[in-house]
């Protein structure tokens, strides 16, 4: 089986419609000694229009993921619901 194959065999299996969405931004902090103070922030969102992740390392997480979280989505074109980040549940790791 080659790759076309492959994608067209994945595109073709059903997806559930009703499936229930999750978003979520975790915050991770470094345990190494250089780092104390810095982590990795990751953006996750799991809805039926698929699944995205985008990873953030910064020297001050929580303030990154706490500002995130202020973010309504006001001065974007089109809204939608998984650029909201205020109605992100936030995990610290």
């Amino acid at each position: 089986m080659n790759r076309e194959e492959l994608k067209r065999l994945w595109w073709s299996i059903p997806h559930n419609e009703n499936k229930t969405p999750t978003y979520n931004i975790v915050v991770e902090m470094d345990k190494y000694p250089g780092r104390k103070g810095q982590g990795t922030v990751r953006i996750i969102a799991d809805d039926k229009n698929g699944w995205s992740s985008s990873s953030h390392h910064c020297k001050n997480p929580m303030e990154f993921a706490l500002n995130k979280m202020k973010d309504k989505c006001n001065d974007r074109l089109e809204y939608s619901e998984r650029y909201d980040y205020s109605k992100y549940k936030l995990i610290i790791k």
